[in-house]
């Protein structure tokens, strides 16, 4: 059995690598009550819009990853779009985040997809609750890379 050598973390030296066009797709749902859903949809939700909010905090978290997790380069983000799409049970968030770096911009869609999700769940938790106080059937899953571009030039 082989040991793991461990070592301090540090960030990885990007120095000589080029500045290129970047460009991630994060995406994930959230599985609400179809309830929920219409509300949305009606514009019923009392602490205001859930997916308005959602763009916003999606945005807000991709410019802010480097914050967040400790060995994320900052980047130059130079667009962030954040989609919501609603389904009878669910809401899909697509984050894409875009920069011209010397690293990828994975890490920052990844970050405004979930942060966007939990926002449409903070939004929503009051509706959401069973008897209880518990969520039996609100989940986020699937949250994942769903395509990344690097490009010398585009």
């Amino acid at each position: 059995m082989s040991k793991i050598k461990r070592t301090t973390p540090s960030m990885v030296d990007i120095t000589a690598k080029p500045e290129v066009y970047r460009e991630a797709t994060a995406q994930g749902q959230i599985k609400l009550n179809p309830n929920t859903i219409k509300l949305i949809k009606a514009g019923k939700i009392e602490k205001g819009d859930p997916l308005s909010t959602a763009k916003i905090a999606g945005t807000l978290a991709a410019k802010n990853t480097s914050g967040l997790i400790p060995l994320c380069h900052p980047l130059p983000i130079t667009s962030v779009e954040i989609d919501t799409k609603t389904f009878n049970d669910m809401v899909e968030v697509k984050a894409v985040v875009k920069t011209t770096a010397k690293t990828g911009v994975e890490m920052e869609a990844l970050v405004a997809a979930a942060m966007a999700l939990l926002t449409i769940w903070d939004m929503t938790k009051q509706y959401e609750k069973d008897e209880q106080g518990q969520y039996p059937s609100t989940s986020i899953e699937n949250i994942r890379v769903f395509k990344k571009i690097k490009a010398e030039k585009r």
